[in-house]
């Protein structure tokens, strides 16, 4: 049984998402309908990302640690807790000899990986002194003390690592999506403030006229109750309502039958109902907004049936659920345009934030155009200065042609030489014979004088 499980939309893996490997979960597929499609052992399925930082070494790690056939059974029969306190990591001791030289592979890789990613950091800040073993203790998902080798502890600081970060993901975009919401408040008054009072007014209206339009839509099912169920399975599984069976309902949305609901096959359950409040060819229908819903309806049903907290939804666990008042006759669920995501004190805090970060930006902004300005004055100063000495140099030229001396050329020497004066090796060539020497010339001594007296 593989044993990294596919995550889920969200990108959320818990401790339990590394025990599997499961398939991508399509939405809305009637299994009753599908042929030709089973799962086939041993396929190597494609993990997507998880949004961890240290993704893609997690992954590498898993994939390793899943072709050593002792682990692989250890996992079968460990619990949750066995693989939360760090006993399961201790196995690692017995794993083959190929596998453990990988997995140090693996961690030398991903330390000098990160090596490179704080000294690019670094430099980017003109920083000088790295210390790199300082710098690692930030990341918890290895043990940084020993960068060479892959023990039992970088297991075990892994598995927690994603747990912890991963136990946060849901939280971290509950708070995003809260900034988002009021940021579209925020922009949305400010726009207003540029307006007259007679366009303001015109705007309010289509404001009010769109949530209205918004709001206006069927009622929304309870997510997980049997209502919600039941209308999955007449319209997206094609079956008859006076038969529904819950124990059939949870084999049909196991997607990949490994015996669990995880957190994306639950999601995929609530399209239906989603699809009742936005459409995206609707301008009032925010699809950011639609996701934030699905991810609240998963965590509502996740709250009420995983009893073990696992993120897993067992068939036990979901038929004991079914079992409940709250299955039968539940409360009704409220959507996100009838609660209120932000009070006013919240959105002045956010703006008083965002006021302060635009000040620190015109204040840098500031900075830079002056640090720009005296660039160019100095730049200014330059030019005037190379321009001055041109000017000189073409005066003194000019008073030497004045005093009868040549203009120097650009090192020193004269451009042109006085007539009759040539400088050394710049003898004049003859026009006949090239380069070669004149022949000697004879000349005839004088005849001698015949009235010459002779002693």
């Amino acid at each position: 049984m593989k044993w990294l499980r596919v995550l889920p939309r969200q990108c959320i893996l818990l401790v339990t998402c590394l025990l599997m490997v499961l398939e991508a979960v399509p939405i809305d597929i009637d299994k009753t309908k599908v042929k030709g499609e089973a799962h086939v052992e041993g396929e190597k399925v494609e993990n997507p990302d998880t949004g961890l930082y240290y993704d893609e070494y997690l992954k590498q790690v898993i994939d390793v640690l899943e072709t050593d056939k002792h682990f692989r059974e250890k996992l079968q029969t460990a619990d949750i807790e066995e693989i939360k306190s760090g006993k399961l990591s201790r196995e690692l001791d017995l794993v083959s000899h190929h596998v453990r030289t990988r997995l140090d592979e693996l961690k030398r890789q991903e330390v000098a990986r990160l090596r490179m990613l704080i000294k690019a950091k670094m430099d980017s800040v003109q920083d000088t002194g790295l210390d790199h073993q300082s710098l690692l203790k930030q990341f918890e998902h290895l043990n940084h003390q020993n960068p060479d080798t892959f023990e039992p502890k970088d297991l075990d600081m892994l598995i927690k690592a994603a747990t912890s970060d991963l136990e946060n993901y849901d939280k971290t975009r509950h708070e995003e999506f809260k900034k988002y919401e009021m940021m579209k408040e925020h922009e949305r008054r400010e726009y207003l403030k540029t307006l007259d009072e007679e366009k303001r007014q015109r705007e309010e209206s289509k404001f009010e006229e769109m949530k209205k339009k918004h709001g206006d839509h069927p009622k929304v099912h309870h997510p997980g109750s049997k209502d919600q169920l039941k209308e999955v399975w007449e319209e997206a599984d094609g079956l008859d309502p006076n038969e529904f069976d819950p124990k059939t309902f949870f084999k049909l949305h196991d997607v990949n039958n490994d015996g669990f609901l995880d957190e994306q096959e639950l999601e995929a359950l609530f399209t239906k109902e989603l699809e009742k409040v936005y459409d995206p060819k609707n301008e009032e229908d925010d699809m950011v907004e639609m996701e934030e819903e699905r991810l609240r309806m998963r965590e509502h049903v996740m709250n009420e049936v995983d009893i073990n907290k696992d993120r897993l939804v067992t068939l036990e666990e979901f038929l004991r659920a079914t079992e409940k008042k709250e299955f039968l006759e539940p409360d009704s669920w409220e959507t996100l345009d009838q609660q209120q995501l932000f009070t006013e004190d919240e959105l002045k805090e956010f703006e008083s934030h965002i006021s302060q970060q635009e000040d620190e930006l015109r204040k840098k902004a500031e900075d830079l155009e002056k640090q720009k300005e005296e660039l160019q004055r100095q730049h200014d100063q330059l030019q005037a200065q190379k321009q001055e000495l041109q000017q000189v140099v073409k005066q003194m030229e000019q008073k030497k042609l004045q005093q009868g001396n040549p203009p120097a050329g650009p090192a020193g020497e004269l451009k042109f030489q006085p007539p009759g004066e040539h400088k050394v090796g710049d003898a004049p060539k003859h026009p006949a014979g090239g380069d070669q020497p004149l022949p000697p010339v004879h000349v005839q001594e004088p005849a001698a004088r015949t009235d010459q007296v002779h002693p």
